[in-house]
């Protein structure tokens, strides 16, 4: 056991390729032949500790799985089942998941886990339970999950910054959302975020990502901690580290503030994958830079135009579409871009994205148009109320509307407007905006005057997390909005719905009738 151990232990410290050179030379010596055999007449005989170990070091060796000794280790591991200690038993789990399924594992492993539940409750150190759960994985059963969680809470207090990762990546191998432990956890790296290397934190946002959690103090302490040492890291890092953020829907503003200065001086680093997660980042989590904002567009435009000969055209619409979102419109790309529409090259009839691509395609060329310096206001746009009835969500709007206007002819609602825009209500008002008119007779009489001012009821999901800050699609619709002459105000659908009916119309009148509603300027809950 100790040879093969060993074996092991220097085995797993080399390179893919010096592994695979000292793997044909173990299997190829003479003396390892005799220790197998001797590992196969003995294991019935052996320790409960060796037995496992063995097992353990022959499979990570490479010792193929249909072979008789690892059948044999399997089977005698079966029948001493019950006389293992945690630390085997939590040995034994981590062999199996690197193992196939065959009839040996399979019941092995299902003996494992009636004998995991019996002694569960009885463990009492972080780093069998959370092994335990990494490697028995997400097909545990609920109950187990459960009974795991119990088992890390009582021993919580002694949790590690060390074991308090490895504790919340084990809740992403058993794919389980456990707010009390990950609270715990998310507040030890918060103490100890200077201790972790950028992979890692990198890692940590992604855990959050797959288990659905979100922690703002969290997030903002490792971005924080990011930003305060970005001089430290390699910009490569950085932009793994922003793409994690974006997944994620949150914004790190000082920190892409600061990645934004290190483009513009040196973009040497950004070759096409990079570039792309760039794009992706700023665009969808709506950030414009405070200083040399110019600067930085004109920057990633001249890095896509190198790009250009080497990409595909799926590549081109994205990266296309992530600046059109911004605002910017690439000229040498959209040319490139427009050329392969014409020949009918960008969007084929048998596409699994064709929808999505024609989405963006139609986006980018609204842009093109609202964006333009050429487009003025126009005097008056055409739009159509689809029908008077609103969705379930959009009731409670319309009912604290008639309250407080009085008759549903004084606002549209569920309206039309040219470039596939939706806005939910349109009221308009005097040039003083001190009345609401009646939408007859703004139609019957049009006066150029009037102010229309749009209403958005939109889901927690289309802001920045933890703001109110729109992320891009949400931000392109206001900015084009407000190119045709609206005044757009942002409403939080959950939060509305969570107001009284008495609330909601105060809130409403205060959104309607202040100042604030008629500024370009963000208007929001």
């Amino acid at each position: 056991t100790n040879c093969l151990t060993k074996a092991w232990r220097l085995f797993k410290n080399l390179s893919e390729e010096q592994q695979r050179y000292e793997k044909q030379l173990i299997f190829e010596h003479p003396a390892f032949a005799k220790l197998c055999q001797q590992l196969l007449r003995d294991s019935r005989r052996m320790t409960r500790g060796d037995l496992v170990f063995s097992l353990h070091a022959t499979v990570n060796l490479g010792v193929p799985q249909n072979t008789l000794l690892v059948q044999t280790l399997l089977r005698v591991c079966q029948e001493k089942l019950n006389q293992l200690d945690n630390r085997c038993v939590s040995v034994l789990v981590t062999t199996l998941a690197g193992m196939d399924k065959d009839k040996n594992v399979s019941a092995l492993q299902a003996g494992l886990q009636l004998l995991v539940e019996q002694r569960i409750s009885s463990i009492r150190d972080i780093f069998i339970l959370q092994n335990l759960m990494k490697c028995m994985g997400k097909d545990v059963p609920v109950f187990l999950k459960k009974k795991f969680e119990m088992a890390v809470l009582k021993e919580i207090d002694h949790l590690t910054f060390p074991n308090a990762l490895r504790v919340v990546f084990a809740l992403v191998a058993m794919n389980y959302c456990s707010y009390p432990i990950l609270n715990v956890c998310s507040k030890k790296i918060q103490e100890n975020v200077h201790d972790a290397p950028l992979r890692q934190l990198i890692l940590i946002l992604e855990a959050c990502h797959t288990l659905q959690y979100r922690n703002m103090k969290l997030f903002s302490a490792l971005a924080d901690y990011v930003s305060s040492t970005a001089c430290l890291w390699d910009k490569r890092q950085i932009v793994l580290f922003l793409s994690a953020c974006e997944t994620l829907g949150f914004q790190p503003s000082e920190l892409m503030e600061i990645f934004a200065e290190k483009v513009t001086e040196d973009s040497e680093f950004l070759n096409w994958k990079n570039l792309l997660i760039v794009l992706r980042a700023y665009s969808r989590l709506n950030y414009v830079p405070r200083v040399q904002k110019h600067l930085f567009f004109e920057t990633l435009h001249s890095c896509l135009n190198k790009c250009l000969p080497q990409i595909s055209d799926t590549e081109l619409l994205k990266a296309v579409y992530s600046l059109c979102i911004l605002g910017y419109l690439p000229h040498q790309a959209l040319d490139e871009l427009l050329q392969k529409d014409s020949r009918n090259e960008l969007i084929l009839s048998d596409d699994l994205y064709k929808e999505q691509k024609e989405m963006m395609l139609r986006c980018v060329k609204t842009c093109m148009e609202l964006d333009s310096p050429s487009f003025t206001k126009p005097a008056f746009v055409l739009t159509e109320s689809l029908s008077s009835l609103v969705s379930l969500n959009l009731r409670k709007a319309q009912e604290a509307l008639v309250e407080l206007l009085g008759d549903e002819n004084m606002f549209l609602q569920n309206v039309q407007l040219p470039y596939k825009y939706h806005i939910d209500f349109e009221i308009r008002m005097d040039s003083d905006r001190k009345k609401v008119l009646p939408i007859t007779a703004t139609d019957d009489h049009p006066d150029s005057s009037a102010q229309r001012l749009a209403l958005l009821f939109v889901p927690l999901s289309a802001f920045c997390m933890g703001t109110m800050h729109p992320q891009g699609k949400l931000a392109m619709k206001k900015r084009h909005l407000n190119k045709l002459g609206y005044h757009v105000i942002l409403i939080q659908s959950k939060k509305f719905q969570e107001m009284t009916k008495e609330h909601a119309v105060e809130f409403l009148k205060e959104k309607i009738y202040s100042e604030d509603a008629f500024s370009f300027s963000e208007v929001t809950m």
